[in-house]
């Protein structure tokens, strides 16, 4: 399991560093084509409701997401450092790996010192791109965003 770990751990290097340059044209690139990604309270995810701040169903609305953020919507300028670490493998079944891993979001607005946006963990199911172990790139089929916090910023607009 200690290959998958690493291959997650270049993933989540590679998924951040998108997220954090701003590109967040190249979020969905990140996901395959039926991925789910959710970002939900604790509170809910313990009590398996399956109700969500973001729920983003396929591809398309993710990549609706992306470009809601980067075109459409108007929120103060701001930085955000994604922090991924503890990775563990959870299960590899054939090219399917579910892993869990901490993160931590810090945002910095223009204006203002850097807070802690949000912090939790990652329930994660990858598979390979082409289905191959040796040939594909890892692609997220879903992420569960589990955040620890009771009261989160009513500006939740980056990708977790």
């Amino acid at each position: 399991m200690r290959e998958q770990r690493l291959a997650i751990e270049d993933f989540h290097t590679a998924y951040c560093w998108a997220l954090d340059s701003g590109k967040l044209e190249d979020w969905p690139a990140f996901f395959t084509e039926d991925a789910v990604y959710r970002i939900t309270a604790r509170e809910n995810a313990d009590r398996n409701l399956p109700v969500g701040l973001v729920y983003a169903e396929g591809k398309a609305m993710i990549r609706d997401r992306a470009f809601a953020i980067a075109k459409t919507q108007m929120f103060a300028p701001r930085y955000m450092q994604h922090f991924v670490t503890n990775v563990r493998v959870l299960s590899v079944d054939g090219t399917t790996i579910k892993a869990q891993s901490n993160y931590l979001l810090l945002q910095t607005l223009m204006e203002g010192p850097t807070t802690i946006h949000q912090a939790g963990r990652y329930y994660d199911t990858f598979c390979y791109e082409t289905g191959a172990r040796d040939a594909g790139r890892l692609l997220l089929k879903e992420r569960q965003c589990i955040y620890d916090t009771l009261l989160i910023a009513n500006d939740v607009v980056y990708p977790v």
